[in-house]
């Protein structure tokens, strides 16, 4: 196991006061999240826009449906990818494969075949359940529980993030959808729309840069990630082994099956029968998990206590999440319709995926802010408990829908919203994103026994994951709901959810009575 005076050491402070392992972690994360930011932008777009136009043609619905379902299981395969790391592999190699995956699920969306866009969402959403839970869970091994330096660290990863994901959508959205380059392509007799593969070819090289980085930096984490937790005994072993053929039997063989019986004409499948069913589908499997993660062990009483403030985090990222991760969906339908994309006073038009980068401009911007806010409270130990931070996000977060209701009513009248009202949105949900999303990965760490470390991201990752999935379905609602009305409904469950953590402060911080922010 590690040895936390190499892992944890306060006075490593070679990056930016941090452990200089953070900086590793940093560019690996920054290039993953340039590959799925970037293909992210463009993924809905893609899919609805007509084959003349080179997408692939589909509905709203059915677009979002997609859209929602690949999202949400990318972050629920994070439990999978949480536990195999915690039980079989260590977070350092399930780091290094999940990159190598998520790079070859990007070359084949290059590819302009239908089969070869489903098995590259596939092998990136495998790829990311590897790599997204353990690189966050490193994070938290380079500090010590007590290390004051935990919540500024992880909002100092959270700004390299933000760097990839906020480069990506200019990057990959002129390859995918700028004239001067498909007019490139023509003049090299290449078919201007192919122009979207050229973006899924640059995600692609953004994943490979991130593995040679992680590969040659790895050093500088010394042992931290390293090793699994071993097993009690070779008969532990051996069920950890069976418990995982179950699972992958269950996790491909399923969809298998309903897709053979479909392609045969045996069974009917329609966009609101998978989405509903892969919704009851997912609640179930984050009920069941709950209830065996409080079996799988004999929990101290303080140890229990910790289980159940997980839970809250995870609701939290429900709600969080369905709003929040809109930014594939309804907010960039709206901004490639609804939106007059030109610059003030400049009058340049760009095109409808940038907005996708203002998030994460503002977050690099802004994260410093935070970070220093939360540090500077932490000396006059005047800093706001985690309920606190949740419940001031989840209110922002549907504020920001809020906003949105006038530009819906300017769209309604058959006029272009101006820019300014999707990036007050932004704004918004920048501030919201930097007041629960740091925070719930730090105390996710923090507050997991250590035995659970991994699975307790998977943990986070799968209300993540619930909170993505429901953004594709209220994305789908777009065929049948004025948008007036649907942003007004989106406000209501983050706010009332904010509200309840604020009302829930000292219940929830009874449950980490040793946690101090």
């Amino acid at each position: 196991m590690s040895d936390p005076k190499l892992t944890r050491s306060a006075d490593d402070t070679a990056f930016f006061g941090h452990p200089r392992g953070l900086s590793t972690l940093f560019f690996t994360e920054m290039w993953e999240r340039f590959s799925y930011y970037g293909m992210r932008a463009i993924l809905v777009l893609y899919m609805t826009k007509a084959p003349e136009l080179g997408g692939l043609g589909y509905s709203d619905k059915l677009g979002n449906l997609v859209y929602g379902l690949y999202t949400g299981i990318v972050y629920l395969l994070s439990l999978l990818g949480g536990w195999i790391a915690d039980r079989f592999i260590g977070q350092r190699k399930a780091v290094l494969w999940g990159g190598i995956l998520i790079m070859c699920g990007h070359i084949c969306l290059a590819i302009p075949l239908v089969p070869s866009f489903f098995g590259g969402l596939v092998l990136i959403a495998i790829g990311t359940g590897l790599l997204k839970p353990n690189i966050s869970t490193i994070v938290g091994q380079l500090y010590a529980p007590e290390d004051e330096r935990r919540d500024a660290g992880f909002s100092i990863y959270y700004m390299g993030i933000n760097i990839g994901a906020g480069v990506s959508p200019l990057v990959i959205g002129f390859l995918a959808q700028s004239e001067s380059f498909r007019s490139v392509l023509a003049r090299f007799g290449m078919t201007p729309t192919d122009a979207w593969h050229f973006g899924f070819a640059a995600a692609a090289v953004g994943m490979f840069l991130g593995v040679v980085q992680y590969v040659v930096g790895a050093p500088k984490l010394k042992e931290a990630g390293l090793h699994p937790v071993p097993p009690k005994d070779a008969a532990e072993a051996a069920r950890n082994k069976k418990r995982l053929i179950w699972i992958l039997v269950a996790l491909f063989g399923l969809p298998a099956v309903l897709g053979g019986l479909a392609a045969s004409g045996a069974v009917t499948l329609s966009a609101e029968g998978v989405g509903y069913g892969a919704l009851v589908v997912l609640l179930l499997v984050a009920t069941g998990f709950f209830y065996a993660m409080f079996r799988m062990a004999t929990w101290t009483s303080a140890e229990r206590k910790r289980i159940f403030a997980i839970l809250a985090l995870f609701f939290g990222a429900v709600f969080f999440f369905s709003i929040f991760e809109q930014a594939g969906s309804t907010f960039t339908l709206f901004a490639d319709r609804n939106t007059d994309n030109r610059l003030p006073i400049l009058g340049w038009e760009f095109p409808s995926s940038y907005w996708q980068s203002v998030n994460a401009a503002l977050i690099i911007i802004l994260a410093p802010v935070f970070a220093g806010l939360w540090t500077a409270l932490v000396r006059r130990h005047k800093n706001p408990p985690w309920p606190v931070k949740f419940g001031l996000g989840l209110i922002l977060v549907g504020i920001g829908c809020l906003i949105m209701v006038p530009a819906a009513q300017i769209a309604s009248s058959g006029a272009k919203a101006g820019p300014g009202w999707l990036f007050s949105l932004y704004l918004l949900h920048t501030c919201a994103e930097l007041c629960l999303s740091p925070v719930g990965l730090s105390n996710t760490t923090k507050i997991a026994p250590s035995q659970i470390a991994g699975l307790a991201m998977g943990v986070w990752f799968m209300g993540t994951g619930i909170g993505n999935y429901l953004a594709g379905m209220y994305g789908g609602l777009t065929q049948d709901l004025p948008m007036v009305t649907l942003f007004m409904v989106m406000a209501i469950p983050p706010v009332v959810a904010g509200l309840a953590f604020l009302a829930l402060n000292r219940p929830l911080r009874n449950l980490t009575p040793d946690d101090h922010h």
